[in-house]
């Protein structure tokens, strides 16, 4: 399997202080707090009133391609999920917040049946009591590609529950031209190499920005993007 050599940090935001989020873009309602000197996202909405409380915190910055994610995470409150958009913009490569763009809120069709274009993994997937069986006893990481409901890949996730969680775990993501690898402590979740044809031409460089599914909890720190050099 090809690996992904760090080269030229491109970013790096330690995700401390509101100072440190200053110009990000929140999309929904959520309650952004850095109660340990890390960010902590939940929702502020109530599940029991409103269909949909779930949100995106968006980077306003834009990335090239060929480039290693890297954020630390620590989970605090089942069930739901996290997100990661990248490589998103307009489907015209517009930046994924331009104002000419569909108002959006959180409601995930808006991220995979609007007018914008992304990949986005979820991991710590713990779904709600009622969810088919085989989705609670074995979770996984997903990534699909939008414009479109695609899920293109899926491996096995090493995330413990909250309950048996150690915490802080490492993810970091690779957008490589047409390959996309995902990664927890170092391990490899999944390699995908988009064809070009199945699901569409591969999608190149974008924005970055984490989504939460109510009632997960969550706290981040450490956000890094570097451009990488691939070793086959």
């Amino acid at each position: 399997m090809p690996t992904y050599e760090p080269t030229e940090l491109l970013y790096e935001n330690a995700l401390e202080s509101p100072e440190d989020v200053s110009g990000w873009e929140l999309e929904g309602n959520a309650g952004i707090t850095f109660p340990r000197d890390r960010m902590r996202l939940e929702n502020t909405d109530d599940p029991e009133t409103v269909d949909e409380p779930h949100y995106v915190f968006w980077c306003p910055k834009q990335f090239p391609d060929e480039i290693k994610i890297g954020w630390d995470f620590w989970p605090l409150q089942q069930p739901g999920l996290c997100m990661i958009f990248f490589a998103a913009t307009g489907v015209d490569g517009e930046h994924v917040l331009d104002p000419n763009l569909d108002d959006r809120s959180g409601i995930y069709s808006q991220y995979y049946d609007g007018d914008i274009n992304a990949l986005h993994g979820s991991y710590f997937r713990r779904n709600h009591h009622g969810s088919p069986k085989n989705e609670i006893e074995f979770q996984t990481i997903n990534l699909r590609k939008s414009k479109g409901f695609d899920l293109v890949q899926r491996g096995g996730d090493p995330i413990p529950g909250v309950v048996n969680a150690n915490p802080p775990y490492r993810i970091e993501v690779v957008k490589y031209g047409p390959e996309v690898a995902f990664y927890v402590d170092g391990l490899e979740v999944f390699h995908w190499v988009d064809d070009g044809e199945s699901y569409g031409p591969p999608l190149s460089g974008g924005s970055i920005g984490f989504r939460q599914m109510a009632p997960t909890i969550g706290e981040y720190a450490g956000l890094t993007v570097h451009a990488v050099e691939k070793n086959d």
